[in-house]
């Protein structure tokens, strides 16, 4: 039978990031990055998180969450099950390429763009770096930092194939935006929560209650 079991303590790495890095851009798959959302805020080791979107991000979370305008963005994506510990979520502007994550002086843990599109992806891949998502990215492989991108495109062209391998050379994590089924998920939320334990795991904060196939 197939059963999911919380996460024991030596699983846990000695340093979890605290302070967190989040983007979103122009991909379908807003429902991962809500639930990557919900269990950054209720998880006490994180303390901050640089929340960034780019503009297509805005138009596909509208169109996917039902979002309205920018204004309340967090609150809008978690809604009520947010609670108060959403103000650890620092919403930072795409345009703001002097933000404190444009530096390697800033102290981040971990970042993750999800959904990453194809866009990104080549961006990162190839050091362009002219808005903040991309910078960020850029810092996180110069101070070889953890960098995980959750692509989302499909079918993949030689161009996409390449711009993966030029990130993972690099540093990055490729983490395709593809949920698994073995567990069985009831629900697109669901499935999207595990995914989303599985990228804070690689991060270092693996979560209570993530799926284990215990063969």
């Amino acid at each position: 039978m197939l059963k999911r079991e919380p996460i024991v303590g030596d699983d846990l790495p000695n340093h979890p990031p605290q302070n967190l890095t989040i983007a979103t851009t122009g991909a379908s798959g807003a429902i991962f990055l809500k639930h990557l959302l919900l269990a950054v805020v209720r998880d006490p080791r994180v303390e901050t998180v640089n929340f960034i979107a780019s503009d297509s991000a805005l138009r596909v979370m509208a169109e996917e969450l039902g979002l309205k305008g920018r204004s309340n963005l967090i609150g809008q994506i978690l809604g009520s099950s947010g609670g108060r510990s959403f103000r650890k979520i620092k919403v930072q502007s795409n345009a703001d390429i002097g933000a404190n994550v444009a530096s390697g002086s800033y102290p981040v843990g971990a970042m993750v763009v999800i959904p990453c599109s194809v866009g990104t992806l080549a961006r990162v891949a190839n050091g362009v770096a002219s808005h903040l998502i991309e910078r960020a990215a850029d810092v996180c492989l110069k101070e070889k930092r953890p960098l995980v991108l959750c692509v989302r495109e499909t079918p993949l062209n030689k161009i996409h194939i390449r711009n993966m391998y030029r990130a993972a050379d690099a540093g990055a994590t490729v983490f395709p935006l593809i949920p698994a089924f073995y567990y069985r998920p009831a629900t697109l939320d669901a499935m999207a929560r595990e995914f989303t334990c599985r990228v804070l795991a690689h991060i270092g904060l693996p979560q209570p209650g993530a799926f284990r196939w215990k063969g």
